[in-house]
């Protein structure tokens, strides 16, 4: 939509065709029905790619500021949550109208429920034969159909089986901001705690983030695990820091000098969700009183809370992954324009190239720098 916005605004005949019943499927139900539709911090280096400059060109020429500006000449209220992330304040059903509306200003044909069958090059462009019986010719094709993630709203992998198509590479595709599962022996052990969330940094190798950490009946979900998890690979193992801002040795030390006779589950049980407390004091196996703690055991109680190790079993796959990891290789496209360098009036836009955001409105900011960029170009 948004590249069909910016080329029909330039006076270029434009058809849209998607497979789905209704428009911007991805983006009603994001957010949890408001759109985390930017991110005022977007910089380049909140995106996942082989070539990690490639993003900064679209990201500069269209930016948060430019959207924020679109959604606010529509008249829709906004409002910034955590690190950054815009919300609409009423419904992500908001978005989608202000698309079609400057979609319709631009002059721009949509229609929906079209399958495209086939997809051929010919000498003035391409022809593609969609489910209706219809045979299209342009001199342009523009590939904006995202990823893997989600299947039941319709996403697949078409955009990659047109780049092989026309040889060009990919880079492997996997689930991206996906909760993590666990072995069935550690799920077990973790059952009591379904349903807590509390502050978490969770780190795998040298990537880090601080968010909410939520355990599940399934495994660890959170956006602190769907940030990691962008960046796990299986066998991988991560490091649990509950509580990253509080001294948790200096608590329980003070509390011993206070009063000795107390259990380290109850003090813990004054900061962390008592489930929660019990689990982890029982994981350190210290069932006495803290005077009966010498400081190394208040320390190896530490370590369970704030370096705790997990090695999770896998991920929830594209069922629930929000984004999908890899896809066309950037090595293949312009930069500006986002056309495939040895197929001339190939374009790929947003998800199904290889960039991947960051939680919290990185991808829809992709989606709109990219598509407007291209846009521009065609």
């Amino acid at each position: 939509m948004m590249c069909a916005i910016r080329a029909g605004s330039r006076g270029r005949r434009v058809l849209l065709l998607d497979h789905a019943r209704a428009p911007g499927e991805k983006i009603r139900i994001s957010g949890g029905g408001r759109c985390n539709f930017t991110n005022i911090n977007t910089m380049p280096a909140n995106y996942l790619s082989a070539n990690p400059h490639f993003a900064k060109s679209a990201l500069a020429r269209y930016t948060p500021r430019d959207f924020l500006d679109l959604v606010e000449r529509h008249g829709i209220s906004w409002h910034e949550k955590t690190l950054g992330q815009l919300f609409c304040d009423n419904s992500a059903k908001d978005i989608i109208r202000m698309l079609l509306s400057e979609m319709q200003a631009a002059g721009v044909t949509m229609e929906l429920q079209q399958e495209i069958l086939s997809v051929e090059k010919t000498p003035d462009g391409y022809r593609l034969n969609i489910s209706d019986g219809q045979t299209v010719e342009a001199p342009t094709l523009v590939i904006a159909t995202g990823g893997k993630s989600i299947p039941k709203m319709g996403a697949t992998g078409f955009a990659y089986r047109i780049a092989e198509q026309f040889d060009l590479s990919l880079v492997e595709t996997r689930p991206g901001l996906v909760p993590l599962t666990l072995d069935p022996a550690l799920l077990e052990k973790l059952a009591p705690l379904s349903g807590i969330a509390v502050p978490a940094e969770v780190r795998c190798g040298k990537t880090s983030f601080r968010e909410a950490l939520l355990f599940t009946h399934r495994g660890l979900s959170g956006p602190a695990i769907l940030q990691i998890s962008s960046y796990w690979r299986e066998g991988d193992g991560i490091t649990l820091k509950i509580e990253p801002d509080l001294d948790v040795l200096a608590m329980l030390k003070a509390a011993r000098r206070q009063n000795g006779r107390q259990a380290p589950q109850t003090v813990l049980g004054e900061v962390l969700p008592k489930r929660l407390a019990q689990l982890l004091t029982e994981k350190a196996k210290t069932a006495v009183p803290l005077a009966e703690m010498p400081d190394r055991a208040l320390e190896a109680l530490c370590q369970e809370i704030q370096a705790w190790q997990i090695v999770p079993a896998g991920s929830e796959g594209y069922r629930t992954a929000e984004v999908t990891l890899g896809g066309i290789d950037t090595r293949e496209l312009d930069s500006r324009t986002m056309e495939a360098k040895r197929v001339p009036g190939l374009h790929f836009i947003g998800e199904c190239v290889d960039v991947t955001g960051w939680l919290g409105g990185y991808n829809f900011q992709w989606a709109w720098a990219s598509g407007h960029v291209c846009g521009e170009a065609i």
